[in-house]
């Protein structure tokens, strides 16, 4: 399935590629997923814990989207033996280990607080009713009963502290007895995903990398991965995108160590994730180029080219970051350079099935903006020649093009006079006729959304800025306007309604009534 490619636009330091009747998943598009998105995630690996006994454990996890209901997997996929978890709960978090009070809710597993975990398996909590706020820390605990071998399956470098205290105290706002992991540990155990129900939002982004997308040696506890800023720009942006970072450290495309090879995760970490529509690959094969008997020019690119058929199929949007550069690092060597900037300029040929191109070669290089620049600019060198600083890090995110993402909900035609149902709304230009007299709800070329009776204006959206360009009777009960960008403009914020409806009435008034009748929202105010 192809779509068009939404014309890139330039940004200082870097160049964008536009290639026409290459995409297969970019611009306009429609909601066709399931009800859950992913907010967060963490790519699964093997720890480096002593193993678990009759303690709970507490991590911290920033999300990028928001939603009304909440839903946690955990994995036991590198384990040997069976893992028993249970007592679940989710707050929002105050401040270290403390949660608020009274923001706490249990999570059940088919109704049962605990659940064990088969050799290799992974498992889902039931939908938690809880409000997940956007760009902000919540918390996940979980009690461990009985002995875990050493190893769990999780993310080892989560570059967030965790804390574990002896027995079960995961509904406990303090969390007693509970104490920061030892040495410094900042890894995640089991927990791999919180996916959000979330009805504005249009898909999830994976970034899918090695370390620099991990986002080593940006400063821990702070969520400066490019990731997490590129969540940030998103929000700001008005975009209900999930960004789900499945970076490893020292992970590469060939081989198992540090993560399973990226080739071989990546069906399960990228194209398995909760409503997924677009992935940005980053950083694996650099750590083929650096790591010891490097490969071809050809080799890796072979392995982008396996990407692109499996994003093809998948409809998954396909993003292509160029390899930044790493002279300085000890294996650099000119014929590793001739094979990066090879890669680089496979990348940004049109012909490579890329939908679109991360540049972050010119980005990130010395001097700014030069496609072939063979060291990081000194401003964005964390002090290894290799790894971006904070500052490198949202120069990436501040590279990404968030018109990749743009998706406007898909409407249905309204199937009666005067009234929208859910699911159903107005295009730029068009208009519903109340079921008497000469009024009509319309939206305008420029935007606004009005009430006519009589040819003359009786109400009007007064939107001001970017004109919107659809109008849509959310699920959730919410009445939204988005621009062409995919961005909500405006809105009757009464969501959390599932089954309202909007009325247009023969006074003019457009008025939102609940599944059973009563007034939420009304124009007359």
């Amino acid at each position: 399935m192809k779509r068009g490619l939404h014309k890139l636009v330039g940004l200082a330091l870097v160049v964008f590629l536009s290639w026409p009747d290459t995409s297969h998943y970019f611009a306009q598009g429609v909601i066709t997923g399931a009800p859950w998105t992913g907010t967060w995630a963490a790519a699964p690996d093997v720890t480096a814990d002593p193993g678990f006994n009759n303690q709970t454990i507490r991590h911290v996890v920033h999300t990028s989207i928001g939603g009304t209901a909440a839903r946690l997997t955990f994995s036991n996929l590198f384990g040997s033996k069976p893992v028993t978890l249970g007592d679940v709960h989710i707050a929002r978090r105050s401040s270290g280990a403390q949660t608020i009070a009274g923001t706490d809710k249990a999570a059940t597993f088919n109704g049962q607080p605990y659940v064990t975990i088969p050799a290799g398996g992974t498992v889902q909590t039931d939908a938690i009713p809880f409000q997940v706020p956007a760009l902000a820390d919540i918390v996940v605990s979980f009690h461990i009963p009985s002995q875990t071998q050493p190893g769990a399956t999780g993310h080892i470098e989560g570059l967030q502290d965790n804390w574990i205290a002896p027995g079960d105290v995961s509904a406990d706002p303090v969390f007693a007895g509970g104490v920061v992991n030892a040495a410094g540990e900042q890894s995640y155990y089991f927990l791999t995903n919180v996916d959000v129900m979330n009805a504005a939002a249009t898909g999830a982004v994976v970034t899918f990398g090695a370390s620099i997308t991990d986002g080593f040696s940006s400063t821990p506890n702070t969520n400066r991965r490019w990731p997490n800023r590129l969540a940030e720009r998103l929000v700001r942006a008005g975009m209900s995108v999930g960004v789900l970072n499945q970076g490893i450290s020292g992970n590469d495309f060939f081989t198992n160590g540090s993560g399973q090879a990226g080739l071989t995760r990546f069906a399960r970490d990228v194209l398995g994730q909760p409503n997924v529509k677009w992935v940005i690959v980053s950083d694996d094969a650099v750590n083929n180029l650096i790591g010891g008997n490097p490969p071809s020019a050809q080799q890796i690119i072979n392995a982008y080219q396996q990407l692109v058929q499996q994003t093809m199929v998948a409809q998954v949007g396909l993003i292509c970051s160029t390899l930044t550069p790493f002279q300085g690092v000890d294996s650099w060597t000119p014929d590793i350079e001739n094979t990066r900037q090879t890669v680089n300029a496979y990348l940004r040929d049109k012909n490579s099935g890329c939908d679109a191109v991360l540049d972050l070669a010119a980005a990130l290089g010395d001097p700014a903006g030069s496609a072939t620049s063979t060291t990081l600019a000194p401003a964005y060198n964390s002090g290894d020649y290799l790894h971006p600083n904070d500052a490198g890090m949202q120069a990436i995110a501040n590279t990404v093009d968030l018109t990749w993402f743009a998706m406007l909900p898909q409407i249905n035609t309204p199937s009666a006079c005067g009234r929208l149902a859910q699911g159903e709304g107005l295009g730029a230009g068009a208009s519903l006729p109340a079921c008497s007299g000469s009024v009509e709800l319309s939206l305008q070329a420029d935007g606004y959304l009005v009430a006519v009776s009589n040819g003359a204006t009786v109400w009007s959206s007064h939107v001001s800025g970017k004109p919107g360009v659809e109008v849509r009777m959310q699920e959730d009960g919410n009445l939204a306007m988005y621009d062409n960008n995919g961005a909500m403009v405006w809105q009757t914020h009464t969501s959390g309604n599932p089954g309202a409806y909007a009325s247009i009435l023969p006074s003019g008034y457009l008025v939102i009534y609940s599944a059973s009748g009563a007034t939420l929202w009304s124009s007359q105010g």
